[in-house]
């Protein structure tokens, strides 16, 4: 009796990233839609509608820093993956993490909203822009992660991918991590609105400077 061939297990370490793509789309897609799911119709009494709109705008705050954060993420996730060649389980586990805190920051928007609209200097506020900014710099440390694990496996990248891509990346998102805990202590220590206007400033500016609205103006032009 012949012998039977040996069997290797095979080892599935890589795969394209189309399929990551479109879990990470619509992971983002929820992110968005649970975000505007905490702006609802105040309680108020006949006649004081505007009025209890009005008080309620540390909700419209939060959405819009919120929206602007996941818009940015989503921008520089789509042209982060347009160098990105293959995922190996590293690169999979890091954008698994940036998508479980983009799926988060629903809650700490919430709480931040409705502890501003009790009182803006009570500790309870401050309790909630220190849970937001720590959210907010995990997200930064995802990236972080995620490009510090493309300059490991620069294998992983496309072939021509610019020499400066994954360090800048690096560089912005340590940045990112600084200034949201930094923003972050001042909020818990000083004012929650330092940390509020944080929230709202930042993330528009990395939405104008971000590698995905960069790419559009370029082709734009």
């Amino acid at each position: 009796m012949p012998p039977r061939p040996r069997v290797f297990p095979q080892r599935f370490s890589r795969s394209e990233t189309a399929r990551a793509e479109t879990f990470s789309d619509g992971v983002f897609a929820i992110a968005v839609t649970i975000l505007v799911l905490g702006i609802t119709t105040p309680p108020h009494r006949f006649g004081g509608l505007g009025h209890a709109l009005a008080r309620q705008w540390p909700a419209y705050v939060g959405y819009a820093a919120s929206f602007s954060y996941i818009a940015t993420i989503w921008l520089n996730h789509h042209q982060a993956f347009r160098r990105i060649r293959l995922m190996d389980r590293g690169l999979h586990a890091t954008n698994l993490f940036m998508l479980f805190l983009a799926g988060a920051l629903a809650f700490p928007t919430s709480v931040l909203a409705d502890a501003l609209q009790a009182d803006v200097s009570s500790s309870d506020a401050r309790v909630a822009v220190g849970l937001y900014a720590v959210v907010a710099a995990a997200m930064c440390l995802s990236w972080l992660l995620l490009y510090f694990r493309l300059h490991l496996h620069p294998e992983l990248l496309e072939p021509g991918v610019e020499p400066t891509y994954v360090r800048q990346g690096m560089l912005f998102s340590g940045i990112g991590i600084v200034v949201y805990a930094a923003f972050g202590a001042l909020g818990v220590l000083v004012t929650p609105l330092i940390s509020l206007a944080a929230f709202a400033l930042v993330p528009a500016f990395y939405v104008l400077t971000s590698e995905g609205m960069t790419v559009a103006r370029a082709t734009a032009d």
